[in-house]
């Protein structure tokens, strides 16, 4: 399994969690941020399922 898959996965919970934190404490920053980094985490996850397929 390609090293970004996991690494995507491991930013999307980051990202879920703080997208979370930002709208229980009201941070709109926190949250923006949140759901950045979620998204990055989902494109990360993508390049590394399409670097495993790539390998078959």
């Amino acid at each position: 399994m390609d090293k970004n898959r996991t690494e995507g996965a491991k930013n999307q919970v980051k990202g879920t969690v703080k997208e979370a934190v930002g709208k229980v404490t009201g941070d709109k920053t926190k949250e923006v941020e949140g759901k950045i980094q979620k998204g990055v985490g989902e494109v990360q996850s993508d390049v590394g399922k399409a670097r495993d397929d790539a390998r078959r």
